[in-house]
């Protein structure tokens, strides 16, 4: 079944020099760019993470310091990268939770602001995981019924994670055709920031998940410990939770919007200067 678009959707992989949303680079990213029209542009870069890639981490993707010495560096390639996505909503493997807030601390890394307010994200790990409890070499072989040749390849992944969303569509009749609902169905807990430092609470206000204000709104203890924003601004956070906090301490120092009548402002003013 093709996806049912009203807007592009990237399905993009990363391979990287670790699992650190904070610290960790991209070393390879591939990207394929479906368009409601059933059009494909596609394109694979491999990256120098201007840091040592680790032994361990090669064993796993194969992508090696010489491999990527004489590669651009992800800021050279942001440009690129971000006229890719830029009007798309996003897609991926295992992307809500590490994929997207990876590339979103990269761009950001590279002076290109990120954010998905005017997107939608879909997660065909969570939608795998929900109806079939198994990884993305199993879910290829599983929905489409192939072996999954060059396995921890960012090119090869991503092609996979794409064939399997739309195999899973022709699967699942309770699985409705759209980016909305797929974005839905995939979601984990509401996050306001990506790396899940910031949650909403049922009142869908802001709150802290971790350290000792777990579970209380950040308006609260911003208002209460001021010095609990700069601290996370100079600490090993990620650079989008930094961004969030920032935005939700602006939002505390905007001016309120008065709601009151002309009638109750008045009355109030007469208060204030002991009129009659």
């Amino acid at each position: 079944m093709e996806l049912n678009l009203t807007k592009p959707i990237v399905f993009f992989d990363l391979e990287t020099t670790g699992i650190n949303i904070a610290t960790d680079r991209i070393v390879e990213i591939s990207i394929l760019k479906v368009f409601p029209n059933g059009n494909k542009e596609s394109k694979t870069w491999l990256v120098n993470p201007e840091m040592p890639i680790p032994p361990q981490v090669t064993a796993v993707h194969g992508i090696t310091d010489d491999k990527v010495a004489n590669e651009p560096t992800f800021k050279e390639l942001a440009p690129k990268v971000n006229e890719m996505i830029k009007d798309a909503d996003l897609a991926g493997f295992n992307s809500n939770r590490f994929d997207i807030p990876l590339l979103a601390e990269e761009l950001l890394r590279a002076g290109i602001d990120f954010d998905m307010k005017q997107r939608k994200a879909v997660d065909v790990q969570v939608i795998f995981h929900k109806k079939e409890q198994r990884t993305l070499s199993a879910g290829y072989k599983f929905y489409c019924g192939k072996e999954l040749e060059g396995a921890h390849s960012a090119e090869a992944d991503t092609m996979a994670t794409y064939e399997i969303l739309k195999a899973q569509l022709d699967k699942y009749d309770d699985i409705e055709n759209s980016v909305e609902a797929l974005s839905q169905y995939s979601a984990h807990t509401k996050r306001a920031d990506f790396a899940g430092f910031i949650l909403f609470n049922d009142k869908q206000q802001e709150i802290f998940s971790f350290g000792k204000y777990k579970g209380r709104t950040v308006e609260e203890v911003l208002t209460e410990n001021p010095g609990y924003n700069s601290w996370i601004q100079q600490a090993d956070f990620p650079l989008y939770t930094k961004k969030v906090l920032r935005l939700i301490k602006e939002r505390m120092s905007a001016p309120k919007e008065d709601n009151r009548t002309d009638e109750e402002k008045l009355k109030a003013l007469q208060q204030k200067f002991n009129l009659r």
